[in-house]
């Protein structure tokens, strides 16, 4: 009933029009054959019948008689049998494609609206349907772990932005009723929540343009042992504020080794790396930074003795808003993609970065690989 509805409606499904193609295939086969036989056949015959002495003229004509209804008999059976076969075949093939393309149809469905988890079983037609399947499970897949990387953004984002907004909105509706002053402590303070919300912006814009390939950059020829010198310069301060040691330690082959790259940027890979294994270490801890050749490429290094890492985690290190511990971290003021700026930065100069700890309280190790200029 439904395909006879399809058919009344105008639309055809891929099983109508398989079976209508090779019905049209076996129709346009069967008349050339016929017309091949019909007018080919007993001129051909008749030749050679002219070419026989001793035959008479009545016994010719009766012999391309039964020549004609002999051929055109047994085409005609072969011609019913072919069809009755290709009609067969056709309606199992189309149904089997039919069948086959069912669940890919529901699974799409199913996606489209909103369940990630669907997915399409192998149905062994072909390597094309099953690379199809493939093809689909791991689309579904890959959308379903953006989906949960979206909420969780928004989610973290959202709870990124509450605090500084409630504080701001607090403190100034305290103003306009008089009970606090704008004096200057208060109007730094508001200041401070100002900037957090500032930074936060300014981060999520940048992994955004640099995970969407248009971060633009200013690359240089720089030396390894002034970019180490310049990151360590900047943290210099904020460690001792914090009690924690820093040792740098750069090796001789590095310390002539070049990088083509952006100093800002880089910059900003060791500030943010360096910022997070301070907020990480206790006071009297110590966090080293170092600086090796590899090979082709440059390692920089940045151990600390700290809280360390659990194993599970470390996957998700370098997911924005990822934090092992959320209320712990959320606490040391840290905006939650600074570890994720690293990691587009470095991509993007053709590096790469990893992380690694022996486990909660043995600390924790980053390593950041560049390619040297010059290196083959």
């Amino acid at each position: 009933m439904k395909r006879v509805r399809s058919w009344i409606s105008g639309r055809r499904d891929l099983g109508t029009r398989l079976l209508g193609a090779i019905l049209v295939v076996v129709m346009v086969g069967g008349a050339t054959a016929w017309v091949v036989v019909a007018g080919i056949g007993p001129a051909i015959f008749h030749n050679h019948m002219g070419h026989i002495g001793g035959s008479s003229a009545f016994a010719t004509l009766h012999a391309e008689e039964a020549f004609r209804t002999a051929s055109a008999l047994s085409l005609a059976l072969a011609l019913a049998a072919a069809l009755l076969t290709s009609v067969v075949v056709s309606i199992f093939v189309a149904r089997r494609v039919s069948r086959s393309l069912t669940p890919v149809t529901e699974a799409a469905g199913r996606v489209a609206g909103g369940d990630y988890t669907a997915r399409v079983p192998a149905v062994g037609m072909g390597t094309e349907f099953d690379d199809l399947a493939e093809a689909f499970n791991t689309m579904a897949a890959d959308l379903g772990r953006i989906e949960v990387s979206r909420s969780q953004m928004l989610g973290d984002l959202a709870h990124e932005m509450r605090t500084p907004v409630t504080t701001l909105g607090a403190y100034l509706e305290a103003i306009a009723e008089g009970v606090e002053q704008a004096d200057a402590p208060t109007l730094a303070m508001l200041g401070d929540q100002v900037a957090r919300l500032a930074r936060l912006s300014e981060d999520i814009a940048l992994v955004t343009t640099a995970e969407e390939g248009r971060l633009t950059m200013r690359r240089t020829i720089l030396a390894v042992a002034q970019v180490v010198a310049d990151a360590t310069a900047q943290a210099t301060h904020r460690y001792t504020t914090g009690g924690v040691g820093l040792d740098v330690r750069v090796s001789p082959i590095a310390a002539t080794t070049m990088i083509d790259a952006d100093a800002d940027r880089i910059a900003q890979v060791l500030t943010n790396l360096l910022d997070n294994a301070l907020r990480h270490t206790s006071p009297g801890g110590r966090v080293t930074l170092m600086a090796d050749r590899a090979g082709a490429s440059v390692r920089i290094v940045v151990a600390d003795d700290g809280e360390g890492i659990p194993p599970d985690h470390l996957p998700h290190l370098f997911d924005r808003f990822y934090r092992v511990d959320t209320a712990r971290d959320r606490g040391h003021g840290g905006s939650g993609v600074g570890l994720a700026i690293a990691k587009v930065i470095t991509e993007a100069h053709g590096g790469t970065i990893t992380a690694h700890s022996d486990g909660p309280g043995r600390g924790a190790v980053f390593t950041v690989t560049l390619p040297a200029v010059g290196a083959t």
